[in-house]
């Protein structure tokens, strides 16, 4: 995801991620949240779907072999 084909620079790309770990703010205090250009976002849909979940672990075990209990 680097070089200059990377859809940001390397300090854009980092300052959410930076920000989340040393900020004292109360919203910065959550986890298992989505976060983009310092702000809290939705996740796709299918994130929060246990079916298409499923359905992905399966693609991906017939894929490489390797399967999560």
């Amino acid at each position: 995801m680097g070089g200059p084909a990377a859809p940001v620079d390397l300090e854009t790309g980092q300052r959410t991620q930076t920000w989340l770990a040393v900020s004292d703010e109360a919203a910065t205090k959550v986890s298992g949240r989505y976060w983009h250009n310092l702000r809290q976002e939705q996740p796709a849909a299918e994130a929060r779907d246990p079916a298409f979940q499923d359905q992905l672990l399966a693609a991906l075990a017939e894929l490489t072999g390797v399967t999560f209990p």
